[in-house]
Parts: C-alpha cells; sequence; structure tokens
C-alpha cells in the first residue's frame, strides 16, 4: 500500500486528491494547521474513524510555516508520494497580505524541500505551480512560456517552481511541478469569482440576494474542473521521470460568459443585479490565460473531460440545491 502526505487536504483540490488516491488504494495522510474552529467540511465524506481496522485516512498537525513540524511528520510518516497544495491561493487577497502570502506559497515549499532534503527520505514530490506565473505572457501558454506574475501570488510561485526545478537538478528530488490554470468545482471558496457567481444566482433565485458585486468582467481564464485536475497530479508522480506540465482544457472564456451560463441556468438575467465595484479590481490585472495541455495528453494520456458549460452549471445545481436544503432545514450536502 503506498502512502501518501497532502498539504492543503482540506482545501477544494486537497479533498478531491484524498478521495482519488483513496480508490487507488492509498494511505493518505493529510497536514491540517491547527485552528480554533474545523476547516474540514470538503472531507467529512471519506472522514474513517481511527479505531477501524481499515483505517487508510487520517489527519496531522503541521504547518508550512513551521519547518520543524514538517520535518517531524516527515520522520514519522515516511511517505512515498508528497502533494504540496498548501497555500493562500487567493490573487486579490495576496496585495492585502503579500507577506503572509510568500510565506506560505513560496518559504512554505522551501520548508517542505528542505525537510525532505535534511531528512534525506526518498519520495517523489507534486508541487502545484500555477497559471497566474504566466501573468501578462499572451496565450497560448505552454511549459516552455516566458513568466510574467502580475500579483505577490504569482510572484511567490514562480519561487516556488523555480526553486523545485533548483531542488531537482542540484539534490536529485524526484520533483514534478504541475503548472494547472483556473480548476473550479461545487467546493470551490465562495470568494472565488466563479462560486461567487454560481453562488449568488441561486441565492438570487430564491429571493435571500438582491445584487452581486464584481470586478473585471472582461478576464479570460481557462476554466476546467477540479476533479479532472487532480487526477494529472498523480499521473505527474507515476512517470519514470520528473517533469513539468501545463494542466488546462485550452478554452478561455470572460467572467461575461461564466455569468451567461449561471444565471442562464436559473432562468435570469445577469445584467438585473450585477454591478461593479471597483475594489475588487486588482493594482495589475491578468487578461487572458489559455493554456496548451498538449504534453500532458501526449505523455500522460490526461484530457480534461469537464467543459467549461457543464462544469458552471453543476455548480450552479449544486448552489441552488444547498440553498433549498437551508431553507427547509436540512443540512446543505458537502
Amino acid at each position: 500500500m503506498k502512502r501518501a502526505l497532502v498539504t492543503g487536504v482540506t482545501g477544494q483540490d486537497g479533498s478531491y486528491l484524498a478521495e482519488f488516491l483513496l480508490k487507488k488504494g492509498y494511505e493518505v495522510i493529510g497536514v491540517v494547521r491547527r485552528s480554533s474552529t474545523f476547516n474540514t467540511d470538503r472531507i467529512e465524506g471519506i472522514y474513517q474513524d481511527p479505531h477501524a481496522n481499515d483505517y487508510r485516512f487520517r489527519l496531522v498537525y503541521g504547518d508550512l510555516e513551521d519547518a520543524s513540524s514538517l520535518n517531524q511528520i516527515i520522520r514519522t510518516t515516511s511517505p512515498e508520494e508528497i502533494y504540496n497544495l498548501g497555500a493562500q491561493s487567493h490573487v486579490r487577497v495576496s496585495f492585502d497580505v503579500p507577506e503572509y502570502t510568500a510565506d506560505t506559497v513560496a518559504m512554505g515549499t522551501l520548508r517542505l524541500l528542505e525537510a525532505v532534503r535534511e531528512t534525506g527520505h526518498k519520495c517523489k514530490l507534486y508541487q502545484a505551480s500555477s497559471s497566474e506565473m504566466f501573468g501578462g505572457s499572451p496565450p497560448p501558454q505552454t511549459e516552455t512560456t516566458p513568466f510574467r506574475p502580475r500579483s505577490p501570488y504569482a510572484c511567490a510561485k514562480v519561487f516556488a517552481h523555480h526553486l523545485c526545478e533548483n531542488y531537482r537538478e542540484a539534490y536529485g528530488v524526484f520533483i514534478c511541478s504541475g503548472i494547472l490554470f483556473n480548476h473550479e468545482s461545487p467546493r470551490r471558496g465562495i470568494p472565488f469569482v466563479t462560486r461567487k457567481i454560481t453562488r449568488a444566482a441561486a441565492r438570487i433565485s430564491h429571493g435571500l440576494d438582491k445584487k452581486l458585486y464584481l470586478g473585471n468582467l472582461d478576464a479570460k481564464r481557462d476554466w476546467g474542473f477540479a476533479g479532472d485536475y487532480v487526477e494529472a497530479m498523480w499521473l505527474m508522480l507515476q512517470q519514470e521521470k520528473p517533469d513539468d506540465y501545463v494542466i488546462a482544457t485550452g478554452e478561455a472564456h470572460s467572467v461575461r460568459e461564466a455569468l451567461d451560463v449561471a444565471f442562464g441556468t436559473l432562468g435570469l438575467d445577469w445584467k438585473k443585479f450585477v454591478e461593479i465595484d471597483p475594489r475588487y479590481y486588482r493594482p495589475t490585472e491578468v487578461d487572458h490565460l489559455c493554456g496548451d495541455s498538449s504534453k500532458a495528453k501526449a505523455k500522460l494520456g490526461w484530457q480534461p473531460r469537464v467543459r467549461f458549460k457543464e462544469l458552471i452549471e453543476m455548480m450552479v445545481k449544486s448552489d441552488e440545491a444547498d440553498v433549498r436544503a437551508s431553507l427547509q432545514g436540512r443540512a446543505p450536502a458537502v
């Protein structure tokens, strides 16, 4: 039985990846930060009683800001695979908390790499890189497109990405970086634009909200389904040699198009409900991201299954079902 260690396990990607690995027969160890409140809703469906005989999913306390905890976790768990998904990943927020963003994204990756190097533990490591690293470079973006980061988050991801290249070359660590373009799901955090849109559409359709406030409606992104993208993460670590891969759908859509699909799914005209709030504009905007994942298709045999319209409709239907459940006094679906 393989053992995988996942940072950011309580997030969107972490929860889908943990489910995927458990189905593959792995033992999964998720790293969680100590907090006064629980943030485990996304993994409730796979929680296992630690007293059970077939116990294959467990949580350990640790933090990417705490090198000693990372060293201890690696020494005591000895994972064959490590997936580094933990981060402060909201791009707009990174302008407000740049130091914290850099500490978790850039220095957090450094601490994890150093923990692997210092312990001498032999394993394969997946690094969550981001399409935001391309920033101002025109589409389509590939593995060889120059990085032109346009936010503190993107700058931190570029540092972490190059750091992984360096540790791969300098110390022979098996590291694959997945340059993932935007990937969404019903588990996406509410502050992110797609989920903000689908949740607002659901609430407006039931009369709970009257307005949705957004920033740049013309920004174009390559949106895929997070459930598809975690498979690509796993496939990278099954290769004989480490490499970096762009993971994307190859289609770009604007925020306006997301509004069309989301509100249209519920028979609403978004123009009656959406207003622009300048506070949601980024100081430096990324206008157009669209990835070319030809390399991943050729070498990994990976390709996306869920396309843009189906993805947004999936999210709207999930949010609408949650709103209905809350109005009827039932617990929302996770």
